[in-house]
This record gives C-alpha cells, sequence and structure tokens, in this order.
C-alpha cells in the first residue's frame, strides 16, 4: 500500500493566496484572532510604514520604508521623496497594484503628513503617514 500524500503548493496559475493573518490590536499592542480581506491588507499597509527600511535585521531588506534620512530636508525635497518612498515600499506587497492621490498638511514642529489612497486587488483604502522632517 502507498501512502497518499498531500501537495502544500500554491494554488495553479489564476488561484489566489489567502491573505489570512494574526489581527495585530494597535491599541493594546497585542495579538489576538485573525483578520483577512482588505482588513489584512490595511493592517499590512500599517505594518510597512511603521518599519524603518534597513533598520532591523529581521526584516527582509525590501520590508519597510525609508523616512528617518528627510528629517532636516526642505520641504522641497522631501515632499516628493516621501511619495516615491510611500509608493515603493506598499508595491512590494503583491495586493498593492497603486498607491495615489497624495495630499500633504503641514502640521507644528516640522511634521508633515501625508495621505495617500491604496489601490488593491481587494479594494481602495486611505491611510496616512506622519513624517518629521
Amino acid at each position: 500500500m502507498t501512502p497518499v500524500t498531500r501537495s502544500a503548493s500554491p494554488p495553479s496559475a489564476g488561484g489566489t493566496l489567502p491573505s489570512r493573518s494574526f489581527r495585530l490590536r494597535e491599541e493594546t499592542g497585542r495579538v489576538g484572532g485573525s483578520v483577512d480581506g482588505l482588513d489584512a491588507v490595511r493592517q499590512s499597509v500599517r505594518l510597512i510604514l511603521s518599519v524603518e527600511r534597513y533598520h532591523w535585521l529581521i526584516h527582509s531588506w525590501q520590508y519597510g520604508v525609508e523616512l528617518s534620512d528627510l528629517f532636516g530636508k526642505p520641504l522641497s525635497y522631501a515632499l516628493p521623496e516621501i511619495e516615491r518612498r510611500i509608493r515603493e515600499a506598499l508595491l512590494q506587497d503583491d495586493r498593492v497594484s497603486d498607491v495615489r492621490d497624495f495630499t500633504f498638511t503641514k502640521g507644528r514642529g516640522g511634521v508633515v503628513t501625508a495621505a495617500f489612497t491604496v489601490v488593491t486587488t481587494l479594494g481602495e483604502l486611505r491611510e496616512s503617514r506622519e513624517v518629521t522632517i
């Protein structure tokens, strides 16, 4: 009798991998339950934007966003760089197809808030990120 083995390979061409992940509760900083679909993409976007690229050895060099070196730079340089770097960071996720509609709001203490739309395979979501420059 030959044992039956089941393949754990990903779906064939045209199939999509599930996006189910552990839910990270932002208010408590704890993991609890699971999240799927657009909520999983939203969580992934927020995690990518919260990690400074190249800073943590645990993450691959393609994960995170480079924003800390913009501190002290003029707005004319920093704003287009923020847009480019956020777009580049989020497009590393296969579920993200575009990042567009950037708006910038200058706050106190050199803080700029970048708001933008993330276009995904599951729909669109509006996100923002504060950057101190």
